[in-house]
């Protein structure tokens, strides 16, 4: 797996090994960052506070790294993920400019002081079928961890249609096994 743009474009990211972690493919992020970069409604990635929940290898906060995000929060809880992220940080030399969370994505709480203002991209990548990114989307904004414009981005199985009645559907595309939805906190 490679990063596909930006700053580090071309470099391998380690992923945790076993079944466990099913990395969004590369083609499929390079799909969704041009999204991010072209459309419309899309603030961009440069210069954003990005958070990465389900972070798995921490892809897609490495792809928004590489492409000028500020800064980037991994939450994940399995050790192997976090030490694949880690290895990661520390390949492309991003100590300053990132943390890993050890927490459950379901189960935010309130966002620690400490992290900064609130997250302007967010990445949600669950395992498919159980609904995980809806209770972690309930979680976001109940814990102060978004901004009120906050971009999400909430990758489920194809044959998934999630209930986010408090955010708005600002596009929907598929790949393959994958449906992506871009969203927005309603007003």
């Amino acid at each position: 797996m490679r990063i596909v743009g930006g700053q580090f474009k071309g470099r391998a990211i380690v992923a945790p090994q076993g079944r466990d972690t099913r990395p969004t493919s590369d083609r499929a992020r390079e799909s969704i960052f041009n999204v991010l970069a072209h459309a419309d409604w899309s603030p961009g990635v440069e210069g954003r506070r990005v958070l990465d929940l389900f972070a798995g290898s921490g892809a897609l906060g490495f792809e928004a790294m590489s492409r000028g995000a500020a800064f980037a929060l991994f939450v994940e809880t399995d050790t192997a993920a976090r030490g694949a992220i880690r290895d990661n940080i520390e390949a492309l030399g991003l100590f300053g400019n990132t943390r890993i969370h050890r927490r459950d994505a379901t189960d935010l709480g309130p966002k620690p002081a400490g992290l900064g203002g609130p997250f302007e991209i967010v990445f949600l990548d669950p395992p498919y079928g159980k609904g995980l990114g809806e209770r972690a989307m309930d979680g976001l904004g109940k814990g102060a961890w978004i901004a009120p414009d906050a971009l999400i981005m909430l990758e489920v199985g194809a044959d998934e249609t999630p209930n986010l009645p408090a955010f708005e559907i600002l596009d929907e595309r598929s790949y393959g096994a994958a449906k992506v939805f871009f969203l927005r906190p309603r007003a």
